[in-house]
C-alpha cells in the first residue's frame, strides 16, 4: 500500500513560538522556499507557548533576579541580564518590522506595556537590590530603572502587595516602567498564519521518526492522530521545535551532535486569581527571589498578563516533578531518553543536584495552606478562595556532557548537525522572549553561505543586526522609539 509523501523544502516540527519564528524568518529571506509545519496537538502554541503557561513574561531581564545573581564576595553579576535584554531587543525589532509590513496584525493582540518589578524584603534583600540597581541603571538598556524603599511609594504603586504588610520589615523594589507582557500564544498564531501562506500547517500530526537520506535530505514518519493515516515527509531541512519532545526526535535522527545530551523534566502549576477586584488592584510583573535549591524557572512572581484584551493575574510557579517531557506526554519519556551516550551525564547531575531534589520533594509535599503562605509573602492578605490552581507547561532542562560527567543547564541550547540539514532547540527559559535571536542562530549554523547574503534583508528587519545596542546608545534610542511606536507601546524610554 503506497504511503502519502509530503515534499517540502523546510519541515518545522512543533507549532510553538520557535517554529513559527523560524518559519516567518525563512519566508522573509527566501519567499520561494516551501515551508510545512507539523504539530501533534490540535492548536498552535498549546504545549508551552500558551499565555496561561510559563511563557508570557516578555523576559528582558528587567525583573528576573536569577539573571543577576549575587556573587560570593557580595557583588552582583549582571552579565547574563545584559545578554538577555540585548536578545529581547532583537525580538522586539522583528515584531515591529512584522507589524510595519503587515504579516503581524494588531500588536495589542500579543504585546502590551506593563511595569517589570523586582521585590525583596529584609535588610539583606534591600541591600542586594540597591547594588543591582546601581549596576543595571548605569547600562544603556536599563536606563530609567528606579530603586524604591519608601513604604508610601511602595503602597501607591503596589496596593495589593502593601495591604496588611508590616513595613518594619524593610522592602525594596527595582522598578522599570517600560516593561511588556507578551501573549506568545497569540503571537505564534499570527506568525503561523503568515508561514501557512507559503506552505501548510498540519495539526494533529505526530512526527515519530527521522531518517537521513543518502542525498542529505530527511525523511520523517508522521501519524495523523485523528485518522491513524501514516505519512512521510521528504524535506531538505528539518527544525525540531517540539519543546520537551525535541530530545527524543534528535536522538532518533542519529546526529552526532545530539549524543551526550539528556533532559531533566520539571513540571509546575500557577495560582490564577478569580477575583476581578484584586486583579484590578495590581498592574505589574513582580518577581521575588527563588528558594534555596529552586530551579530558575521557579522564581516566584505575582504576574499581570493581558490575554484577549483582558487583564489577568497569576502567582507561582509551584514546581513539581513528572517523568513526562510534555504536558501531554508519556510517563516513559524520561526512561526512554536514557541512552548509553548520556547515562553518565545523567547520573552525574543526579548526584550533584541534591538541593534541587530536596526542593522538588518539598514542593510536592506542600499543602494548599503552604502554597497560600508562599503567596502571602507577596500579598499578606491572600485568601485561598480568590485563587484557583492551573497546570503549567512541562519544562525539560538541558543536561550536557562535560568532561567525565554532566552539568544541568537552565537556558536553551541549539543543536545543529555539522552539514546544516537539521537543527533543534532544547531547554526552556528565557526561550520564547529570545526566539528571534535563537532562530537567527539556527539560520547562521545551518545556512552559512546564504546567511552572509541575507545580511541586507536581516538588517532591514533588525536594524541592530550585527551590533550591540548596549554599546550604541544613539542606535538604541532610535530602535526603542521605532519599536515602541510600531508596537503601540505607550511613552518613550524611561530615561
Amino acid at each position: 500500500m503506497s504511503q502519502t509523501v509530503i515534499k517540502t523544502d523546510v519541515a518545522l516540527i512543533g507549532a510553538g513560538i520557535m517554529s513559527a519564528t523560524l518559519g516567518a524568518l525563512i519566508r522573509r529571506l527566501e519567499p520561494t522556499w516551501s515551508v510545512s509545519v507539523f504539530e501533534r496537538l490540535d492548536a498552535a502554541a498549546a504545549e508551552s507557548s500558551d499565555p496561561w503557561n510559563n511563557a508570557g513574561t516578555g523576559h528582558s531581564a528587567l525583573c528576573e533576579l536569577n539573571y543577576t545573581p549575587q556573587t560570593a564576595d557580595g557583588d552582583v553579576d549582571i552579565s547574563k541580564a545584559l545578554s538577555i535584554n540585548e536578545q529581547f531587543q532583537v525580538s522586539r525589532q522583528f515584531w515591529a518590522h512584522a507589524v510595519d509590513n503587515g504579516f503581524l496584525g494588531n500588536p495589542k493582540e500579543f504585546i502590551n506595556p506593563i511595569p517589570h518589578v523586582s521585590f525583596t524584603h529584609g535588610a539583606d534583600g534591600v541591600e542586594y537590590l540597591r547594588k543591582r540597581h546601581a549596576k543595571l541603571s548605569a547600562q544603556t538598556l536599563f536606563e530609567g530603572m528606579e530603586y524604591i524603599t519608601d513604604p508610601g511609594e511602595f503602597s501607591d504603586r503596589l496596593p495589593l502587595m502593601a495591604a496588611g504588610r508590616d513595613f518594619s520589615d524593610p522592602v525594596a523594589l527595582n522598578w522599570f516602567t517600560d516593561g511588556t507582557d507578551v501573549d506568545f500564544g497569540a503571537l505564534t498564531q499570527q506568525l503561523l498564519n503568515y508561514v501557512g501562506q507559503a506552505g501548510d500547517v498540519y495539526f494533529g500530526h505526530d512526527v515519530t521518526n527521522l531518517t537521513k537520506q543518502s542525498d542529505g535530505s530527511w525523511r520523517a514518519k508522521v501519524t495523523n492522530r485523528r485518522t491513524g493515516e501514516k505519512l512521510t515527509i521528504a524535506a531538505k531541512f528539518v527544525f525540531v521545535g517540539a519543546g520537551g519532545g525535541a530530545l527524543h526526535l534528535l536522538q532518533k535522527s542519529g546526529i552526532a551532535e545530539a549524543k551526550g545530551f539528556g533532559g531533566f523534566p520539571v513540571s509546575g502549576a500557577f495560582l490564577r486569581c478569580t477575583n476581578s477586584d484584586l486583579i484590578e488592584q495590581h498592574a505589574a510583573k513582580v518577581y521575588g527571589q527563588a528558594a534555596v535549591g529552586a530551579p530558575p524557572m521557579s522564581v516566584p512572581h505575582l504576574d499581570t498578563r493581558v490575554i484577549n484584551h483582558k487583564q489577568g493575574l497569576l502567582f507561582g510557579p509551584y514546581a513539581g516533578w513528572s517523568p513526562k517531557f510534555l504536558k501531554n506526554g508519556k510517563y516513559t519519556d524520561l526512561p526512554f531518553s536514557v541512552k548509553p551516550n548520556n547515562i553518565i551525564p545523567l547520573l552525574s547531575v543526579g548526584v550533584k543536584e541534591m538541593a534541587l531534589t530536596k526542593y522538588l520533594l518539598g514542593e510536592l509535599a506542600a499543602s494548599r495552606a503552604a502554597q497560600i503562605a508562599t503567596l502571602a509573602d507577596f500579598m499578606p492578605r491572600a485568601d485561598g478562595g480568590d485563587w484557583e490552581m492551573i497546570t503549567a507547561g512541562q519544562r525539560v532542562q538541558v543536561i550536557r556532557k562535560t568532561g567525565g560527567g554532566g552539568s544541568l543547564e537552565f537556558g536553551t541550547a541549539v543543536i545543529a548537525a555539522d552539514d546544516g540539514t537539521i537543527a533543534g532547540l532544547l531547554g526552556a527559559s528565557p526561550g520564547a522572549s529570545t526566539a528571534v535571536p535563537a532562530m537567527l542562530s539556527v539560520l547562521e549554523q545551518c545556512f552559512p553561505q546564504q546567511y552572509k547574503a541575507w545580511t541586507p534583508k536581516l538588517t532591514e528587519m533588525i536594524p541592530s543586526f550585527g551590533k550591540k545596542l548596549s554599546d550604541n546608545r544613539d542606535l538604541f534610542r532610535q530602535v526603542w522609539d521605532w519599536t515602541s511606536s510600531s508596537l503601540r507601546l505607550t511613552g518613550g524610554h524611561s530615561a
